[in-house]
């Protein structure tokens, strides 16, 4: 699922192209991919976006004249292109803008299942639609973390993955930063102490900054992630090879040694199957 560094890359590289034309046609777009219906696509075409904006994992491209946002979530599999004039692109994408002189902005999504939406709202929808979002992780900072820490008693994998608590951290990144600030992830927030909390605010922002960058030079997967989906591989750091456990419906990649002093995490989804 694309995560607060994927989102934020690709807000950057769309602001300038998507702001350089007015639209000339909006849509066609999937019946399950377009969340509203009024106002309808067609009141986009003659106006120029004013760029790309980014909320957690969500991105915004509000109109120019201030009178409308359209937001767009990605969810698992969406992702989103910008075509140059020519440039070939799907034949049936889940949802497109096609701008003057012939450039496009696809949203395409692998999979039968369409979980990505885009919405058309005003300005003051979308600030409701969002409002439930906690603050950005990027910058979040110790101070804030202490608080949120102290007010939430939950395993740090969960409350890292909450949009509601911390907006933009997925269950990649929370892999990564959990194993850069050395804890576990079944860690109960409540539990960690200062030295913890500041730890963990520090590589919430190594490890975002660090996967933005890369995202921004076009690395893949394999290229970014140094924990996450690395089952069996070595540590980078300690050379113990990295193991997997199961919560919450999430696959958690983990250090052993580097995270929780040399134990192996019980698989709690299997642990209530032989029960």
């Amino acid at each position: 699922m694309p995560e607060l560094p994927e989102v934020e890359a690709w807000r950057r590289a769309l602001n300038d192209p998507v702001s350089a034309f007015p639209i000339v046609k909006a849509g066609p777009a999937h019946v399950a991919t377009l969340k509203t219906f009024d106002p309808p696509l067609s009141v986009l075409e003659g106006r120029r976006l004013a760029g790309a904006e980014r909320r957690a994992k969500r991105l915004l491209f509000p109109t120019d004249d201030g009178e409308l946002v359209l937001l767009v979530h990605l969810m698992t599999a969406g992702r989103l292109r910008f075509l140059r004039a020519g440039e070939q692109g799907p034949k049936v994408p889940a949802f497109r803008l096609a701008f003057q002189g012939g450039s496009q902005l696809v949203l395409t999504e692998a999979g039968a299942k369409k979980r990505a939406g885009v919405w058309l709202l005003t300005p003051e929808e979308a600030e409701v639609e969002l409002s439930h979002l906690g603050p950005e992780a990027l910058g979040l900072g110790v101070e804030r973390l202490a608080e949120i820490c102290a007010d939430e008693s939950r395993r740090l994998h969960s409350l890292l993955r909450d949009q509601r608590v911390i907006a933009g951290i997925g269950r990649a990144w929370a892999n990564e930063i959990l194993h850069h600030a050395q804890l576990s992830p079944y860690a109960l927030s409540r539990e960690l102490d200062p030295d913890d909390v500041r730890r963990l605010a520090e590589a919430i922002d190594s490890e975002l900054s660090r996967g933005l960058e890369l995202r921004e030079r076009g690395a893949n997967d394999k290229k970014t992630y140094r924990v996450h989906d690395k089952l069996g591989q070595p540590c980078y750091v300690c050379g113990t090879p990295i193991a997997r456990v199961d919560f919450e419906e999430h696959t958690i990649y983990y250090c052993p040694e580097c995270q929780t002093g040399g134990r192996v995490l019980k698989d709690r989804r299997l642990s209530r199957l032989l029960r």
